[in-house]
């Protein structure tokens, strides 16, 4: 009679033998036969209810350890260039095992993201657990949604929460996740990337919680275009054992009043100024501004835990409920943070300018610096306009207006350098203590913001040019000018709003200025201000230096927000690195990896920026969302085939009226003109002109606003029962008598020139 073997035997068994873990296995290995197999089976299950095996496919394996063959997800490469992995089906208790990939010469190149079969080795390494060889890629990366779980009989269904998606998901029973009925979840593509019947397979990863929830609305943002928001332990260590910098080997500048002017909400405090007069007799009416920033290089080292994750995110994420910060709270709401009355160690730039703004120098220093005061732009703006408090009034005489000399003067330049003054106004979303929408108004911008962003401005000008002079690699803020066929279309709506565009020339930006100078105080302004918005391209980060021309300067860098921007620290350790200041300054493969490095915090950047966008929208629809059948007026701000979008006056909400709810006439699409012509009337619907709408529906999960339109240009749109054509509308001949079918006849001639002149410009 077989005897029977000890649990001990059976897992140490299969620890050392990953590959034969069936029941014949084990079986075969101890010899044991007939009845013995009935006990055998026992001590498996009796194993399996303990925790100490997990049973796959009729096989037992350690938890706790990595099965032999195993699907892994690609990490972004390390500083070193070394390509991690992680396990997809690690179901043990203990923290997850780190995998190195080795490649191969003859295997296909891998990227962050990547999924791939791996045959596993289990190491004994300092940084990792197992190394991985590969058996094969296994597609791309499959494709995320974020949406609320319907449960059904059998698993359930997903509505994604994505605007404009037209498509549920399935869930299959064991691939729910545990989730509950209505609740918000994240999940996978989980079958191939076309259905051939039916919705597509996902499978469930995260549960995200009620989406009812104020709070939900950004974490929806956050979760859909995959920003980081948590810190690995790893990170949070290494952040929490920092200490406060000291004095060695810094200028001591303690005593020079430096103070802090941010939102009353502010997170952090980054930067820091002072200005006096200049006494060197040979700049008569000039001034010396200080502008100091937190130094973060000395915290952040290259390399680093810290360094990897803040390259990773690029830059912290701002919601109107919270932020995902590029650094752990330690670094950037303390450690880094100038706050009031404490040490803190920064980079300080002192810049002298002459009488009409002009820079005539720049000297940087690394220090210490205690701000006296931290104040809001509020604050500030009221103690120079009369009505200082307890906390401005000892400052007003020798801090505050000096500051607001030294702007004058830079506001001055500012004039003669022509950058565009866009005139868009920020809107501010306000919460209740409970976090429930209360508001949303629109920011009153103060010359206290303006002259900080002058400020500021004039220190990255000042790192750009001393870099360059010190012939040190820096990533550059670039802004190319507008391309030739997104000013044309910008031509044609000022044309078509009574104003004009200068033509046949080199583009500057005081030529677009004069436009938007035009529109001031017009009906169009906002429209002008918009469509001159989107004429630009978009700024990003580059180690190549093409100008920033949207401020009108040759040479521009970010320097002002290391706490926040990952560009910043770049351009930190370049100036550690150019003055010899220590040994935290550029490495050489951070300078090897730059092209890569600009690209990536550029992705970053524009991710924040839809993610931040997305929100905005979601919270307007949950604000608007009780007023269902109200009606706003606006202004149609976008024309398409499928309707037409227009902008509410007193929110600022974006939303669509669509075709069927234009009147009761079929209407013309002309993509050339971007309008929309009525059959019947020859009504014609373009950019910027006023309306008044309904609004029919509010769709808080998606961010969603749909509009009856009511009035056009304060004529109310025919309503009533369709008669006949395209989706019930009439697409015959107008109806009606002579001088109607002429009206039409006439506009649609106009049309067709205005089209025929166009194709001749561009030909």
């Amino acid at each position: 009679m077989s005897t029977l073997p000890t649990k001990p035997d059976i897992l140490a068994w299969i620890s050392e033998h990953p590959t034969l873990t069936a029941k014949r296995d084990i079986a075969k290995a101890f010899g044991i036969k007939g009845a013995a197999r009935i006990d055998l089976k026992r001590l498996l299950k009796e194993l399996e209810e303990e925790g100490h095996l997990e049973k796959r496919h009729k096989t037992y394996r350690d938890p706790d350890r990595l099965a032999p063959v195993s699907v892994l997800q690609v990490l972004a490469p390390s500083r070193d260039g070394d390509l991690y992995a992680k396990p997809l089906e690690w179901q043990g208790e203990g923290r997850e095992p780190v995998v190195l990939i080795i490649p191969r010469a003859s295997d296909a190149a891998l990227g962050e993201g990547d999924r791939i079969l791996a045959r596993l080795q289990l190491v004994q390494d300092g940084d990792h657990n197992y190394e991985a060889r590969l058996i094969r890629r296994i597609g791309s990366n499959p494709q995320k949604i974020v949406g609320i779980f319907r449960k059904g009989s059998e698993g359930g269904r997903i509505l994604p929460i994505d605007k404009g998606a037209d498509r549920e998901w399935t869930v299959a029973a064991d691939a729910t996740g545990g989730a509950q009925e209505g609740e918000l979840v994240e999940a996978e593509q989980a079958g191939p990337s076309r259905a051939r019947m039916g919705l597509q397979k996902a499978r469930i990863t995260l549960r995200l919680g009620d989406p009812s929830e104020p709070r939900a609305v950004s974490l929806i943002a956050i979760h859909q275009h995959g920003i980081p928001d948590d810190f690995p332990d790893a990170v949070i260590a290494e952040a929490d054992a920092m200490k406060p910098a000291g004095l060695e080997g810094r200028k001591d500048l303690r005593n020079l009043p430096l103070i802090t002017i941010d939102p009353s909400d502010a997170r952090d405090h980054d930067d820091a100024c002072h200005a006096h007069a200049d006494d060197d007799p040979s700049n008569p009416g000039g001034h010396v501004i200080w502008v100091a920033i937190a130094d973060v290089a000395h915290y952040v080292r290259t390399g680093s835990e810290l360094d990897d994750e803040a390259r990773k995110r690029g830059n912290s994420s701002y919601f109107p409920d919270r932020v995902v910060p590029m650094l752990p709270d330690v670094l950037s709401g303390d450690l880094c943070s100038l706050h009031e009355g404490v040490p803190r160690a920064c980079i300080a730039v002192r810049m002298v300018i002459d009488a009409d703004g002009n820079k005539r120098g720049q000297t940087f220093v690394r220090g210490l610096m205690q701000s006296p005061a931290s104040l809001t732009y509020q604050q500030v703006q009221a103690a120079i306009d009369g009505q200082p408090d307890d906390r401005t009034e000892p400052l007003l005489k020798d801090v505050l207006k000096p500051l607001y000399a030294a702007y004058h003067a830079l506001r001055d330049a500012r004039e003669r350098r022509q950058p565009l003054d866009f005139d868009l106004p920020e809107r501010k979303i306000e919460f209740s203590d409970d976090g429930k929408l209360t508001a949303v108004n629109f920011s009153v911008r103060l010359d206290a913001h303006k002259l900080i962003e002058e400020f500021m401005v004039l220190a990255n000008v000042a790192a750009a040019e001393t870099l360059i002079a010190k012939k040190t690699p820096l990533l550059f803020r670039v802004h190319e000018e507008p391309p030739p066929e997104k000013l044309e279309t910008l031509r044609e709506v000022a044309e078509s709003s009574g104003l004009q565009l200068a033509k046949g020339q080199v583009l500057k930006t005081a030529h677009l200025n004069s436009l938007l100078h035009q529109a001031a105080g017009r009906d169009e302004a906002e429209l002008i201000n918009m469509a001159t918005l989107r004429s630009m391209t978009q700024a990003y980060y580059s180690p190549a230096n093409f100008g920033h021309f949207g401020l009108a300067l040759r040479s521009y860098a970010h320097f002002t927000s290391p706490i926040r921007r990952y560009s910043d620290l770049i351009v930190h350790r370049a100036l550690i690195t150019a003055h010899g200041w220590g040994d935290d300054g550029l490495k050489p493969h951070e300078i090897e990896t730059m092209d890569a490095t600009a690209e990536h915090i550029s992705t970053t950047e524009r991710r924040s920026m839809m993610a931040e966008r997305d929100t905005t929208d979601r919270y307007l629809a949950a604000f608007l969302s009780d007023r269902i059948g109200a009606e706003f007026s606006g202004r149609i701000s976008g024309i398409a085939k499928f309707g037409v979008f227009v902008k509410l006056d007193e929110t600022g909400a974006d939303g669509l009226v669509p075709m069927r709810n234009l009147g009761n006439e079929y209407f013309h699409f002309d993509r050339d003109s971007a309008t929309l012509m009525g059959a019947d009337t020859g009504t014609v619907i373009t950019l910027g002109q006023r309306v008044t709408v309904k609004l029919i529906e509010a769709a808080p999960v998606t961010g969603g606003l749909a509009f009856d339109l009511l009035t056009l240009e304060e004529t109310e749109m025919p309503r009533g029962p369709s008669r006949g054509g395209p989706r019930g509308r009439r697409t015959g001949p107008p109806s009606g008598g002579g001088p109607r079918r002429k009206l039409v006849k006439a506009r649609k001639k106009d049309a067709k020139a205005r089209t025929k002149v166009k194709r001749r410009r561009t030909s």
